[in-house]
């Protein structure tokens, strides 16, 4: 039989049970026992799923109660030294992730840094280190998880985030030393455990090396060797790679001391031979040829035959797997009870691919039912290619008329700002927020009463209006300067957008985890992308119709509506972003012309969307920011387009960001202390910037004067007249009362600071 496996499972549950789970436990609603109650039996159904399907290996470790990463670091002991206490316990896991954890007080040390996990919208917590870093086994998750399945009759296979990647993905927090020469120390702790795995008697263990899809300098490729060696043990290491091709590391990861590889060959399949061509003969291959990051369904009848010589080859020594963790994937298309027949047959969700991937391994065997049964499984991809309704020829046209200039704005940025400042008299400093407001129980109740038609059209329309409303005469209380309407009629970014737009799909219980409890349920972008009406001008009027302030409309860019979904795998995301362009393009002539004057289209996802790999990430770069001038194009130059990207690191991309021609942009840069602004400086930004001032990822409530002394080190770094004041994100995660208390303290701090540089 060919060995089958995954490389890990969504741990938020079916219906988002960790979700709910822990928000009670961080709020004092259940004990730590029963929240362990909770993760336990998401982690046995998680195994039986593998199980059921006939999975060679069920994979442990996988689990995390906030993040993986983070999970990694308390297991080294690696816990920063705010946090640090006598002994690590769950609680110091929730602090490090969110600032906070049950009973604490709210003024708890900041959190660790948060950023993207390689090109997907999952969230990591960034390990921290210092010269003094020691490391030592302390935390003792991933041998009790392991335990637990072994003990319930499974074949387990534990991942374990690689040595070299969890150094790299981590960041210094003193000057002096380089990180890579903790190495050392780091790898007598995974020493430990494998040992400890190895105790457990684990056959093989998946170790986690993402970063050799990049393209690594020297002194990272090169530390590759010595780190393997030293991890020789009786237990098998499969050095595990996914989301890009790692053949340009090809030469030296072939000379590793390790038992096995596996390679994505969704991302380009084209690598695949050049691999097989220079593996060890002692090596099994495991090849993820199920994607884990999108939800079509496996087109298995074409894996069967591009793999099925290579079975003839390499026998018992192929493996076949999931490209990367199922983490990225929802969890159960069965579901999803509202999908037409037809469309249900195009998508596969975690649980099916599990079944993908052990259907594809007893097909490769020779199993002649389960051969018949890929050749079927695959018909469905096959009719869709030829089906009109997924492709309009009046879009296509519309995209292929595009010329060098259809994305230029009508006059340049200095002649616009000072159209602008004629035009919205802001003061200096202004203050304003990111666009979402609390997303309250009501609200919640309210939509979930009108979509299973509880709440007629007409009582949940004036419910809305309420609470527009509401946040409208919250804000003025404030003395905000730009106002926003709160977005209580959206569910989330991108879903809402992707519900008004003909050429989605979206789903009942499609959520993917993107951080801590924080769940996302990412639309499919299954046709060529219309707008067929306006999506937000009446909101946003009415909210401008409460008050004598400026209003901000509010859109999501179409680089982010990209990334943020499941996209087509039949078309170029270069030309998927051009239809979204196109549609938000209009939305932005229409909120003009209904007397909106500010404009914001946001764009956290224009990071993340890189290719991993520098050589390829130009032409992305191009197109993406194309894509977002082309929606823009549309403003007048009294019309203040702003733009927000939270959670990147922007000095390899500034030139692009100062490209996209926003006229303000705002960011994430209270977690690293304004350190972010460092590339708006050295680049000289020339447009307007708003450094976020306090993290909404914790419920810690910022001081005026935390508050202050962030502006004021922004204002080292960018002109004060340059300068906008306002929160990392988006509120909708936070309550009122926090949100209100935390807004207060900026606005107050925006208002001495004004005086203190006024004649400036």
């Amino acid at each position: 039989m060919t060995t089958t496996h995954i490389l890990g499972f969504p741990r938020v549950g079916d219906k988002r049970q960790l979700k709910f789970a822990l928000e009670k436990y961080w709020r004092g609603e259940i004990t730590q026992d029963a929240l362990k109650d909770e993760g336990s039996t998401i982690r046995a159904i998680n195994w039986k799923t593998q199980a059921d399907a006939e999975l060679t290996y069920v994979t442990s470790g996988d689990f995390a109660w906030y993040d993986h990463v983070l999970g990694t670091s308390l297991l080294l002991g690696n816990v920063p030294k705010r946090h640090q206490q006598d002994r690590i316990t769950l609680d110091t896991l929730f602090r490090v992730g969110r600032g906070q954890s049950q009973n604490d007080c709210g003024c708890g040390q900041a959190a660790s840094d948060m950023t993207k996990w390689f090109n997907t919208n999952y969230h990591y917590l960034v390990p921290e280190f210092n010269a003094d870093t020691q490391f030592s086994v302390q935390w003792t998750q991933l041998f009790e998880e392991t335990k637990q399945a072994l003990d319930a009759g499974h074949n387990v296979k534990p991942v374990l985030l690689g040595p070299l990647s969890y150094l790299y993905l981590g960041k210094e927090v003193e000057e002096g030393f380089e990180r890579i020469s903790l190495l050392p120390r780091l790898i007598t702790a995974y020493q430990q455990i494998i040992t400890k795995l190895e105790a457990l008697g684990v056959e093989w263990v998946q170790v986690d090396e993402p970063i050799l899809a990049l393209e690594l300098d020297n002194a990272w490729s090169g530390a590759f060797k010595l780190a393997y060696q030293m991890l020789r043990s009786k237990t098998k290491v499969l050095l595990t790679t996914y989301f890009d091709s790692v053949n340009h590391h090809l030469d030296q990861i072939v000379e590793l001391d390790v038992d096995g590889l596996h390679i994505d060959v969704t991302h380009k399949p084209e690598s695949l031979s050049e691999v097989v061509n220079k593996l060890p003969a002692h090596w099994v291959l495991s090849v993820g040829a199920v994607n884990g990051r999108n939800v079509w369904r496996a087109d298995l009848a074409h894996w069967l035959e591009t793999l099925q010589p290579l079975k003839n080859q390499l026998g018992k020594r192929l493996w076949v797997a999931s490209s990367c963790s199922l983490l990225h994937s929802p969890v159960d298309l069965e579901l999803e009870t509202e999908l037409s027949v037809e469309t249900k047959s195009w998508f596969a969700f975690a649980k099916q691919k599990v079944n993908e991937v052990s259907l594809l391994g007893r097909a490769l065997s020779g199993d002649e039912k389960a051969i018949a049964e890929c050749q079927a499984y695959s018909e469905p991809l096959k009719q869709r290619a030829l089906s009109q309704v997924i492709h309009k020829s009046h879009i296509q046209k519309q995209v292929q008329s595009l010329v060098a200039g259809s994305s230029d704005r009508s006059l340049p940025f200095t002649e616009r700002i000072a159209a602008q400042a004629t035009h919205l008299q802001l003061p200096k400093l202004p203050t304003t927020t990111i666009g979402s407001f609390p997303q309250t129980t009501d609200i919640r109740l309210q939509r979930s009463a009108y979509r299973q038609g509880k709440l007629n059209e007409s009582d949940y329309t004036q419910a809305l209006k309420g609470h527009i409303e509401d946040a409208v005469r919250r804000q003025e209380a404030l003395d905000l300067d730009v106002l926003v309407h709160g977005e209580a009629e959206r569910n989330d970014m991108v879903e809402y957008f992707a519900e008004l737009l003909s050429g989605f799909q979206t789903t009942q219980f499609g959520w993917v985890q993107s951080y801590g409890s924080r769940c996302v349920k990412p639309a499919i972008v299954v046709a060529d992308i219309e707008r067929e009406q306006p999506m937000t001008v009446e909101w946003t009027q009415f909210a401008q119709s409460l008050t004598s302030k400026q209003m901000k409309g509010m859109l999501t860019g179409p680089v982010t509506i990209l990334c943020w979904t499941f996209p087509r795998e039949d078309i170029s995301r270069q030309e998927i972003a051009q239809q979204l362009s196109l549609a938000l393009r209009d939305e932005v002539s229409d909120l003009q012309q209904a007397g909106i004057n500010i404009i914001q289209i946001d764009e956290p996802a224009i990071r993340e969307g890189l290719p991993l790999k520098k050589s390829e990430q130009q032409q992305y770069l191009d197109w993406a920011v194309n894509a977002f001038k082309l929606s823009a194009s549309s403003a007048l130059p009294q019309t203040q387009i702003h733009t927000h990207m939270c959670y990147s690191e922007f000095n390899e991309i500034i030139d692009s960001v100062a490209a996209l021609d926003a006229d303000v942009i705002t960011i994430e840069t209270s977690r690293s202390n304004m350190e972010l602004l460092k590339a708006f400086e050295e680049f000289e930004y020339p447009n307007e910037i708003g450094p976020g001032v306090y993290d909404i990822h914790s419920p810690n409530v910022p001081t005026k004067d935390w508050i202050k002394n962030l502006i004021q080190t922004a204002a080292e770094k960018v002109p004060i007249e340059r300068l906008w004041v306002n929160p990392d994100c988006g509120l909708k995660t936070r309550g009122w009362d926090e949100t209100e208390k935390s807004l207060a303290n900026m606005v107050a701090a925006a208002k001495e600071l004004r005086k203190e540089y006024e004649g400036i």
